[in-house]
């Protein structure tokens, strides 16, 4: 189970604990993910009590702060996490951007890009990640995962009009309008600076029939030469979002 933490949010005791108590309910099928951006918009960081700065700049320190926690006590070692200290669970750093790419490189830990919502530097990431990585205790070579959006549907038309809803969420936030999902659309009224911006956050989007996915996903795959995929599926009915999965699930095994 892949589970993620924004690290600046929380204090690393705090997030070992928590993942501490999760590895020793489930052992073995748990892995933390920690983003380095708050995750959120100054009126949410202002609620959470946070200064905007504090856990962005000391994130190295905070990471190493929270890998003591999760690893083994030392002697000198006055405050443990319970439970937590000696789980080991896995940490992979996530990111959007090349900071976390260049830090995972440096301490040997698997790295996961957020293309589902910003791909622009993902080819770019990917690559220093791999030529700066150092071998360590965790990993002797790079282990790189990528998230996408994907969305399958029985033909390429009506992938196009599921996906509407994710691009009227892009287009929400572009316009500063928070809201819940809307159902899809045929037609956006959006400018052409709107339009481009909302492409931009789907750059990486493989959307259309089963052959099409399929094809996507595999030039994808060709690209970035990535471990793992994480798909991310965003439909307004429960129910397309399952059929999705269930036609992308067929195409891959098939």
């Amino acid at each position: 189970m892949d589970m993620g933490s924004m690290l600046p949010n929380h204090p690393p005791l705090v997030i070992a604990e928590q993942f501490g108590t999760l590895e020793t309910l489930y052992p073995g099928r748990i892995d933390l993910g920690l983003g380095r951006a708050p995750g959120s918009d100054a009126a949410t960081m202002a609620a959470m009590r946070r200064d905007p700065h504090a856990g962005v700049e000391d994130f190295p320190q905070r990471l190493a702060e929270l890998e003591g926690f999760l690893g083994d006590a030392r002697p000198e070692q006055r405050v443990r996490a319970v439970p937590g200290q000696g789980t080991r669970v896995p940490i992979w750093l996530l990111g959007s951007s090349l900071y976390s790419a260049q830090l995972a490189a440096h301490k040997g830990l698997p790295f996961a890009f957020a293309a589902q919502f910003a791909p622009a530097q993902l080819d770019e990431a990917l690559a220093i990640y791999r030529r700066d990585f150092r071998p360590s205790e965790v990993l002797a070579a790079p282990y790189a995962m990528v998230g996408l959006p994907v969305l399958a549907a029985a033909t390429d038309e009506r992938a196009d009009y599921l996906a509407s809803t994710a691009r009227q969420k892009f287009l929400g936030l572009i316009r500063g309008q928070r809201g819940r999902a809307r159902p899809p659309v045929a037609t956006l009224d959006w400018t052409p600076m709107e339009r481009a911006q909302v492409e931009g956050f789907l750059g990486a989007a493989v959307i259309g029939s089963p052959a099409t996915v399929r094809d996507g996903l595999e030039r994808l795959l060709e690209r970035t030469q990535a471990d793992e995929l994480m798909i991310n599926t965003d439909t307004y009915a429960l129910e397309d979002r399952l059929e999705s999965y269930r036609l992308v699930a067929e195409v891959w095994q098939g």
